[in-house]
């Protein structure tokens, strides 16, 4: 005797169909977003586009030249496909040993980029993964948006008949539809005979020892790699071991000063009547870096030695300011501490991009407005001038001239009624209207490529940082240091509204490191001015 089926059940044979449909339309539509992400950036000195594969193969294509493929570190058999846009005809229709000397100069490049990879590598992952997001949304749109269509077009009586025919079959239809799609998806975003790997191609030697270890060339890049591979890894490895030998003798430089200090060496902060040094901010100054990435670990030693809160960047972060240097500024944010603050005022080698870019990596880029960290009130912008190596030099970067810029800068500090502490602009001459003015207490620059000061200038102290990145002017900053390489730990305090002090850090091209005893920073009168009336420059 058959009893009826009670209404919980009904209920569950309605649910699990359902549950079902929807969860393969979610597999479908997180495949289908992962396996067709694809995004533009840089790769070494070039352009390239990524995508998302599922050849379970890394594999960067230089088009006529060959391709160079790796085992894929990524789940499942995810790999990726870089696709570099910028091998021109002028090279690939050259031959073999005219090709190698048209490509060798992108050398030092390849350096810089290998020297940093991990900030590209986190870029792109990045970008994937957002668009990987953004796809799979717009796929489980479709889906859904479809399926209730064809419920329309159907329409509820014809609904009704199919599904009086089907019921027997449901379960396997769901399931068998299912399980193709997914099928269907992965195999239609997977890659064509032409990328998969060659298994029986060799592994390059060059690559011993490196990360690319296993890597596989392919056509004429093999002759490219075999002659100039072994100077980028030769010149990785020289790099890398020169840095941490320098960055070893800035812990030991530092440590080092700190026990003369604290076995009485006398400096401006030891009176019984200074300030309380708790109270004290920190600030670590770097200018100049010119994409020298080897100087990052360096950077994040003094910050964490110091117990700096604020970096501050006074510009030419990047050389060209292409996009291509992404990588670099990218480095140079990670570089800071979690928690430390990081503020630039761009220099006439960056550009609105790369500026974009330090700012999604983490940094505080000035565009002419007041900016407060810790109660250091900070004004700046960017550089008027652009300088492009290369191509034309330097020129007005938009519609305003420097001067128009000191003009702008030095009307917002006067007319702030808060009062600015530092003006931070690349160009030095940018502040000496708000300095003689004494609208801004202190400037610190960059530019030059040498230090000067600090120093009075009219009614306010102005210091110009020399190059981060070891160089003067017209320098290579790729590779061991070529010069010494400086950088500034200054302490501000909060109740005087000045710097009190600094120390010099000096990094050599023998990899030894100097610090300086906290020296004194010029004190300067407190000129109250009212908002919108300038002072009467003094004589220095």
């Amino acid at each position: 005797m058959s009893h009826p089926s009670s209404p919980d059940q009904g209920v569950e044979r309605r649910w699990w169909p359902r549950a079902l449909l929807v969860l393969g339309a979610v597999l479908v539509a997180v495949t289908f977003g992962i396996s067709t992400a694809s995004v533009e950036s840089s790769l070494g000195p070039h352009e390239a586009r990524y995508d998302v594969t599922t050849d379970d193969t890394v594999t960067v294509d230089l088009g006529p030249l060959g391709t160079l493929q790796i085992d894929s570190p990524l789940p499942l058999t995810l790999g990726v496909r870089v696709v570099v846009q910028e091998i021109p005809a002028s090279v690939t229709e050259l031959d073999q040993s005219r090709t190698l000397q048209a490509l060798s100069g992108d050398l030092q490049s390849y350096l810089q980029f290998f020297s940093g990879p991990q900030a590209t590598v986190q870029d792109v992952a990045r970008a994937l993964g957002v668009q990987a997001l953004e796809r799979t949304g717009l796929a489980l749109a479709v889906l859904v948006g479809g399926w209730y269509l064809a419920r329309f077009l159907i329409g509820g009586a014809r609904r009704a008949e199919l599904h009086e025919h089907v019921r027997p079959h449901l379960r396997s239809a769901v399931v068998g539809v299912t399980v193709i799609a997914l099928v269907a998806t992965v195999l239609t975003s997977s890659l064509g005979r032409r990328d998969r790997p060659s298994v029986s191609q060799p592994a390059s030697a060059v690559f011993d020892g490196t990360p690319l270890e296993g890597a596989r060339v392919t056509g004429r890049l093999g002759g490219v790699i075999d002659t100039y591979g072994g100077q980028v890894v030769a010149e990785l490895r020289r790099n890398e071991k020169f840095y941490a030998e320098a960055n070893a003798s800035l812990e030991a430089a530092w440590d080092d000063r700190q026990d003369v200090s604290e076995s009485g060496d006398p400096t401006p902060s030891t009176s019984p009547t200074g300030p309380d040094e708790e109270s004290l901010l920190t600030v670590v100054v770097v200018s100049d870096l010119h994409c020298n990435v080897g100087m990052a670990p360096l950077i994040r030693t003094l910050v964490e030695r110091s117990g700096a809160e604020l970096v501050l960047d006074a510009g030419d972060t990047t050389i060209n300011g292409t996009s291509v240097e992404q990588y670099c500024v990218t480095t140079f944010a990670r570089a800071v501490p979690a928690g430390v603050e990081l503020v630039t005022s761009p220099g006439n080698h960056d550009s609105q991009e790369t500026s974009r870019n330090y700012a999604r990596a983490g940094a505080t880029v000035l565009d002419g407005e007041v900016v407060e960290v810790d109660g250091l009130r900070i004004l700046g912008d960017s550089d008027a001038n652009a300088t492009r190596v290369g191509a034309g030099g330097t020129a007005q970067a938009g519609t305003e001239s420097s001067s128009d810029v000191a003009d702008r800068l030095a009307d917002v500090a006067c007319d702030d009624s808060d009062g600015v502490d530092l003006l931070l602009i690349h160009t030095p001459a940018v502040g000496q209207d708000a300095l003689e003015n004494g609208c801004v207490p202190a400037q610190i620059s960059g530019h030059l490529h040498r230090r000067y000061g600090p120093e009075r200038v009219g009614r306010g102290v102005r210091y110009v940082s020399s190059s981060t990145a070891g160089a003067t002017l017209g320098q290579a900053t790729v590779g061991p240091l070529h010069g010494v390489a400086e950088l500034t730990v200054l302490r501000w305090d909060p109740a005087t509204r000045r710097f009190l002090d600094y120390q010099l850090v000096q990094v050599r091209p023998d990899t030894t490191v100097s610090v300086t005893s906290r020296l004194r920073w010029p004190v300067t009168p407190a000129v109250p001015t009212e908002p919108g009336n300038r002072a009467t420059p003094s004589p220095v």
